[in-house]
């Protein structure tokens, strides 16, 4: 059962790949470019994830306890979180996936996300893990905190959701050059067609529904998760030790890869890409933070953005506006500001050559 783990983060991983589906680039248009489209995505996903695991929960299928909000922690690691995944070039996910492409940068930066997230969950920083984790709320569960029903909470982010995408399908289309048909058929569509961000974010959704019975069938109560199982990892090629840090989540993320070189190679999108000296080190700092972030606000860009958001739950909802602040700062420190100071510059100089 353990290796359905496996084939769920290889079906994600083939998806992300295939539809771009980057949390990072997402949030950072919506500063830059002011384009809100994979933000849609990102709530498309989150929509189709919340009404089916709550559905499996009134179904007695599977288990949910949203505990306590460690609210102090979770804004401070998600604005980290944010900050570390411009850098890194990549979310969680999507250093995963990337990496499966062939890009070094993402090695780079995952080895720095998996031995942050090790030393603050099992390792050294253990003591800095858990040092705002008593700063706590004492419900998580948003309709806990109101005492209603989950269900008006879910309806409105439904209502929402559609509202945006209806909206936004509606705007005259822009003409996107696809890559040139060789193929024809299945193999058309899999690996040379490009695919839609709410096309892929459906599928998406349904792969974060299906994570939670094959999870829970091993015991793992939970959904998809990055940070946790990356970790993992790290501590197994260190110790060895195969019954505490092997699990469910670990094949989650190997899939991930997996998958992800599977769309690659078949989209012809597979090449080994070293980044210049500067790249790699923004990389690797970027992939700290992560590791750091991440572990401090109890999930990543999907373990809080996509599944707790799903779940309805404080964590989720104020990690998600925390991440996107902190990538709206980071994004301003390496591309806005850097382009204004290079446009005075420019100005400067021409005033003083025709002075």
């Amino acid at each position: 059962m353990i290796l359905t783990g496996l084939l769920c983060g290889a079906l994600l991983g083939f998806v992300m790949q295939r539809g771009r589906f980057c949390l990072t680039g997402g949030f950072r248009d919506m500063y830059l470019t002011k384009d809100n489209r994979m933000f849609y995505a990102l709530l498309i996903a989150i929509s189709i994830q919340s009404v089916g695991v709550y559905a499996l929960i009134q179904m007695d299928l599977i288990k949910f306890s949203a505990g306590a909000f460690p609210w102090v922690s979770t804004i401070i690691g998600s604005f980290v979180f944010g900050i570390g995944i411009i850098l890194a070039g990549g979310c969680a996910t999507g250093t995963w996936y990337r990496a499966g492409e062939g890009l070094i940068g993402s090695w780079i930066a995952l080895f720095g996300y998996m031995a942050m997230a090790a030393m603050m969950k099992t390792g050294a920083l253990v003591p800095v893990n858990n040092s705002l984790k008593d700063y706590t709320a004492p419900h998580n569960s948003i309709a806990d905190t109101f005492g209603i029903s989950v269900w008006p909470f879910i309806a409105l982010l439904v209502i929402i959701t559609l509202w945006v995408v209806i909206r936004t399908l509606r705007k005259p289309k822009v003409a996107i050059p696809s890559m040139k048909a060789k193929r024809k058929g299945l193999n058309h569509l899999l690996f040379e067609k490009r695919w839609h961000p709410f096309f892929t974010a459906v599928l998406v959704g349904l792969v974060a529904l299906l994570a939670w019975p094959l999870s829970e069938a091993t015991g793992r109560n939970s959904g998809l998760g990055i940070t946790t199982p990356s970790a993992n990892i790290l501590q197994y090629l260190v110790t060895g030790d195969d019954d505490k840090f092997i699990n469910w989540g670990v094949f989650l993320v190997l899939g991930i890869f997996l998958g992800s070189f599977i769309a690659a190679k078949g989209s012809r999108e597979f090449r080994f890409r070293a980044p210049d000296a500067k790249t790699a080190v923004s990389s690797f700092i970027g992939g700290i933070l992560m590791g750091f972030g991440a572990s401090w606000a109890g999930g990543c860009s999907i373990g809080n953005g996509l599944v707790m958001t799903a779940m309805m739950t404080w964590q989720g909802w104020v990690s998600l506006v925390f991440m996107i602040l902190g990538t709206w700062t980071a994004s301003y420190f390496v591309f806005v500001r850097p382009r204004t100071k290079a446009k005075r510059q420019a100005s400067a100089a021409t005033a003083a050559a025709t002075a």
